[in-house]
C-alpha cells in the first residue's frame, strides 16, 4: 500500500487493520481488565469480537486465570502478556515490538519471546522487534545491527552469541 498519498482517516484505518504494536511500557489503562485491555482494538475500530479467536489468544498468552484482573492486579510479565495479546488480537499483517522484554525478568522474556516467534510460524504475521537484547534478537530470522542510524551488519539465523560478539565489534 502506497502511504504517502494516503489522509490522516486512511492511515488510522491501515494501522487499525494491519498493524499491531508492542511496547516495552505496557500502556494499560488502569480501569480495564486484561480482556478488555486485549480487545480495546477491535472495539476502537468497531470491530466485532471473534469469541474463538479471543480465547486462544488469552490461552496462547496464559492469561486465562487473568482475564478479569486489572493492570495493578498482575504481575510485568502478564501485564506485557496483555500487551502482546492487544497486539494481536486483529491479526495484523506486521507487528511492531520496541523491547518487548526490556522490563521483565530472563524466565518472562523468553516465555514472551516464544509467544512472537509463535505467531510468526502460525499466524504468518511479520514481526519487526527493536531490541538490545543479544537472546530477543536470536530468535529472529535476520537481524540487522544499527550505528548511527545505518544498518552496517546484516545476519541471517544467529545465535545469542555471535549477537553479543557482532555487538562488541561495532562497540569499538
Amino acid at each position: 500500500t502506497e502511504i504517502t498519498g494516503l489522509s490522516d482517516n486512511q492511515l488510522t484505518k491501515l494501522r487499525r487493520s494491519h498493524i499491531g504494536f508492542g511496547f516495552q511500557f505496557f500502556n494499560r489503562l488502569p480501569m480495564l481488565s486484561a480482556e478488555e485491555s486485549v480487545l480495546l482494538p477491535r472495539e476502537i475500530s468497531g470491530e466485532k469480537r471473534e469469541a474463538g479467536w479471543l480465547h486462544e489468544l488469552i490461552e496462547k498468552t496464559g492469561l486465562k486465570d487473568r482475564r478479569s484482573h486489572r493492570p495493578s492486579e498482575l504481575s510485568g510479565g502478564q501485564q506485557q502478556r496483555v500487551a502482546i495479546a492487544r497486539a494481536l488480537v486483529s491479526r495484523p499483517a506486521i507487528v511492531f515490538a520496541d523491547e518487548p522484554t526490556g522490563n521483565l525478568d530472563s524466565k518472562t522474556s523468553f516465555e514472551i519471546l516464544e509467544l512472537m516467534r509463535d505467531s510468526v510460524d502460525t499466524l504468518g504475521q511479520t514481526t519487526v522487534m527493536v531490541t538490545h537484547d543479544p537472546r530477543a534478537a536470536a530468535i529472529a530470522d535476520r537481524v540487522l545491527f544499527l550505528a548511527d542510524g545505518r544498518i552496517v551488519q546484516e545476519r541471517q539465523g544467529i545465535d545469542a552469541n555471535t549477537v553479543i560478539a557482532l555487538m562488541q565489534t561495532l562497540e569499538s
